[in-house]
Order: structure tokens, then sequence, then C-alpha cells
């Protein structure tokens, strides 16, 4: 097949007919681009695709597609007749990336609940916050999240359905054997009736802000539905501007899922993306660089989405040379920029695996813009082109466009870009201008070809190997600490994670960082906790209106840290 235009290989796939056909809808009074072919609720998209082919991977335990499904039934059954959960009760889930945690998802979507994926990070007090703010009537959790559940108040009405856990706290019950009771007696148990519309809500994952908690960003069943779409119909742009004819593979794709389900990146990069293509999932109970080595090898995979620290970590393992890893084909980004060397090594280092890489966010449904292969080796520090279904533009301060080459801040707005954040009217009217356009917080320039590129963050946040960090909320949990007065949080950067978190704390008899790290450890995730800490001898600097000087604080915190 020639290679043709892009403009051309866009006008094709998306023309009338056309598997990807795009058309305008008028949907909550938005002019969109929607995917007319489309399936109507993920309901459909998870039944349409359970075949016997082999799916999840986990240790020493496997499911093909249609195992999956016939699980998630029974589950969604339990969720119905035990636990009362009915079409728009907002069910969460707290787990490590166990295989529950997936059937989970397809259970409570498939009946028309939302799924509140919580970050297994959090310690009690995160969780009784998320779990009180969406509403849940139903948490399913492995035996650490349950304890760390149980160390804080009750919540009354909460069914608590237990994971792999020895140990059950008082009113929960296990999910096995409640999902084992439903099969013994039933045999094959269907997935309970729902009516589903595409604009009904499907999912809440938190996100944390620049102040005070983590939001609950809604996205409805056909944000997430786009986002999925949109990915196929840019791969089949990116094959047909190449000259490539999609062909099917000669073995089974197969992906390694080596970062959190509770994130976008995981949930639907990794998880979602393999329904329609029929790949299997490798899932890895954490992060080590010589075991996803050694599963890419002998599990013959073929792509592997992660933040840069960990991609970076995989290109040192490669150079090693202990492991092939000749399988891989893509090896993509996600969470944060990856530096240019990077880019380079990833194309170097892996034999025919190509890196790719997007923009995109928890409010985006991970899509944004797109760039891969030869592309992204050629322009290292950008994050690609605009998602069709999508729209951005950059704005100054007083919100007028401005023109290529010049920095301001990035605005999107598109089909699947989320309906709110969760019970916050008051941030919604703020982040929505001029109708339907997202400040996302990011500064970016767009060049004359419509490449963006990522160059700062206006919002207050950090970003350490792809989890986001709001500075506020980690200068609230210090200032809990009854020796602390005052205190500065800001990024630091770290050659492996992106950004690690500094604090420039002042007060009265302070105590040692690591007796401060420990206090912390009862209000913050692991992940959250400064691994720098300065104490200033004297109040920190404010402007005349008050407001803490933080970027003179980051700079002289910076500069007395010894070299790298």
């Amino acid at each position: 097949m020639p290679p043709i235009p892009r403009a051309q290989a866009i006008a094709e796939l998306t023309a009338p007919g056309a598997s990807h056909e795009l058309q305008d809808a008028l949907i909550g009074g938005r002019r969109l681009r929607v995917f007319k072919n489309a399936p109507p609720s993920l309901r459909a998209f998870f039944a349409a695709t359970a075949s016997d082919l082999p799916f999840i991977a986990y240790q020493d335990e496997r499911l093909s597609f249609a195992q999956a499904w016939a699980q998630s039934a029974r589950i969604a059954q339990v969720l119905v007749q035990h636990a009362g959960v009915r079409h728009g009760d907002r069910v969460a889930i707290s787990m490590r990336n166990y295989p529950e945690w997936m059937l989970a998802f397809c259970a409570i979507t498939s009946i028309g609940a939302v799924a509140v994926a919580m970050n297994a990070h959090w310690q009690t007090e995160e969780m009784a916050y998320a779990l009180a703010d969406s509403g849940a009537v139903a948490l399913i959790a492995d035996q650490e999240r349950l304890d760390r559940y149980a160390a804080g108040p009750a919540i009354a009405g909460l069914s608590l359905l237990a994971v792999r856990a020895e140990r059950l706290p008082e009113g929960a019950r296990s999910l096995r054997a409640l999902t084992d009771a439903l099969g013994d007696a039933l045999g094959d148990v269907p997935m309970p009736a729902a009516e589903i519309g595409p604009d009904d809500n499907a999912t809440i994952l938190y996100t944390s802000g620049s102040t005070g908690h983590p939001k609950g960003v809604v996205s409805t069943q056909r944000n997430i539905l786009t986002a999925l779409l949109s990915w196929e119909l840019d791969r089949s742009i990116g094959e047909r501007v190449a000259g490539l004819a999609a062909a099917a593979p000669a073995e089974q794709p197969g992906t390694l899922l080596a970062v959190p389900l509770f994130h976008v990146t995981g949930l639907h990069a990794s998880y979602l993306s393999s329904f329609r293509s029929q790949r299997r999932i490798v899932v890895m109970y954490r992060w080590n660089a010589e075991a996803a080595a050694g599963l890419i090898d002998a599990q013959r995979l073929t792509s592997v989405v992660a933040p840069s620290a960990m991609t970076g970590d995989l290109v040192r393992v490669a150079q090693a040379g202990k492991y092939s890893l000749a399988t891989l084909q893509v090896v993509g980004g996600g969470g944060a920029p990856r530096p240019p060397d990077q880019v380079k090594q990833i194309g170097a280092s892996f034999g025919q695996a190509l890196p790719n890489t997007g923009w995109g966010m928890t409010e985006t449904n991970a899509i944004g813009s797109g760039i891969g292969g030869d592309e992204y080796l050629q322009r290292p520090a950008s994050s690609g082109r605009c998602a069709q279904v999508l729209e951005l533009r950059v704005v100054d301060e007083s919100g007028q466009s401005l023109p290529a080459g010049q920095r301001g801040e990035l605005l999107i707005r598109g089909t699947s870009i989320f309906s709110g954040y969760w019970r916050r009217p008051e941030v919604n009217a703020q982040v929505f201008v001029d109708g339907d356009w997202f400040r996302t917080g990011d500064v970016a320039y767009l060049d004359d070809e419509g490449f963006v590129f990522i160059v700062d963050r206006i919002k207050d946040l950090i970003i350490r190997g792809g989890e986001n960090i709001g500075c506020g909320q980690v200068e609230a949990a210090l200032l809990l600490h009854p020796a602390v007065r005052e205190a500065a949080v800001y990024a630091v950067p770290d050659e492996r994670l992106g950004e690690e978190v500094g604090a420039t704390v002042y007060g009265v008899d302070l105590p040692p960082a690591q007796a401060l790290r420990e206090f912390l450890a009862g209000h913050l995730a692991k992940f959250e906790i400064p691994r720098y800490i300065s104490a200033s001898a004297t109040p920190l600097p404010r402007t005349p209106s008050g407001k803490i000087l933080k970027r003179e604080i980051r700079a002289a915190a910076l500069a007395a840290m010894p070299p790298a």
C-alpha cells in the first residue's frame, strides 16, 4: 500500500461508511464529533469481545476473555443481590492490580453503576474522604486497603467486599465466597439486566489539585469509549501515512500491565484498549525492571505503556543484554514527558520497538495529542498532534488565542472530555470557559504543523513518576504537626522520576526531617511524603499581600542542595 498524505488518510478513515466514521452530534448542549459506529455502552463493548483467546495472566492464574466476562457477571450479580447496587450507584475499587480489579470494573460499569477507582496508595484519611465524597454504597478492596479502612470511622450503609483477604473486618464479606456460591447454585450466571445510555456516568477517578482534597473526575460511557476508538483511529492513520497495510498479527499481541489501574494510563491505555485488539495482559504485582524484562522475554509481549521513570529502567535493563526484548513493538509513555535522550535510547535499545507518547489527562480520558515512531524520534520534546475528536488552542492571560510558537495556557474541548468534577460546581465554573473549553493548567505552544509542546504548568502540582501531587495538600498535612507554623512545598528535579517532593518548613522546636516524614505517613500516601525537607530559621518570605514566595523559597532550597 503506497503512503498517502495525513489529511487524505484522516478523510478516508472517518468518511461515511468507514469503520471509524465521524459525525457531528448535539450532546448536552455541545456540538461534538462522535464515532457513528461506537458501541452504545461499555457493557456492549465488553460482551462483543468475549472470545476464548487468553486475556489476563497474573502469576500462575489465567483467564480468557470469555471467562473474564463470566466472572464479571457473577460479581455483578453479587453487587445487585447482596449489596443492593442500582443504576447510578457508586461502587469503589481499592486494591493492587489483581485480576479482580479488572473484573470488578467490568461488572460495575456493565450494570450502569459508577466505578470509583481509588488510589491504592491512599491512607485511612484519604480513603475515608473519597468514600464519603463519592457517596459509595460498596467498597471492593484487598486486605491492605480493608485494614486501612477499618482504622477509620465506619461509613453507615457501606457494603464491604473483600478480595484475597485472610482477615475480614467486621461487616466485610468475601467476594470469592459469594461468587462461588452463586455459581454452585445457578451454574452459568448471566450479567444482570440493565439499560445503559452512552451519556450515563461510568467512572469517578480522583485527581490531585493544587489545593485541598483531590477532586472526583466524572466520565460518561461515551467519554471513555470515544478515547478508546480515538486510539484505534490514530493507529490506522499512522499506518496509512506510512503505507503499511493493516494485517492480523502472526501471534496474539500481549502487553505488560505495570502501572496502577486507578490511573487512566493503566485503566484506559493498558486494560480497556486490550478488548477490541484481543490483546493479552500480563499483570505485575509491583514494578521491578528486571522482572518486567523477564516477563516481556518469556511471554513474548509486544507492548508496554509506562511513565518515563519506568521505561528508563527498561532501557537500562535492555542495554545490559540479559533479556531479549525483541518482541516489543511499542514502548508507550504517559503521565509526564520523557527526557528527549530517553526517546532516542528507546529507538536504539529495543530492536523493532518504536517509542510513542501522548499528552492527556484524567479529565480527557487519557487522550489529547499523540506521537510515535519516526515523528517522535524527530521531535522528542513534542507530545504530538491533536486527536480527531478534540480541539486544542493556546491562549494568553486574557483568553485570546495565540499564534503558532507563542506560549500560553493549553485549552481543550471535545467528546472525551469529562462531564465535570463530582459535586464541585464552583470549580467547574472556573475550569470551563467559553462554554466548553477546559483549562488544562499546562503551559504549551503549537508549532506550524500542529504539534503541541508542553513546557510548564500553571497549577501548583508536582508530577512524580506519573503521579500528580497537589502541593497544597502536602502543605496542609505538614501544618497538622504542632511544631510546624509555615510550609512551602515544591518540585525538585529528579533524573529518574522527573520530579520529587521538596518542602521548606518554619516552626518552633521542629523535629528532625525523618520524624516529620513519620508523622506525615499517617496523613499522606507514601509517594506524597517529601523526600527533601529544609528547616527555615525565620518565617518564610511573603508578598505584601501575605502570599508565600514559593519560587524564591524553591530556588534557595535547590541552590543549597548538593549536586546530583
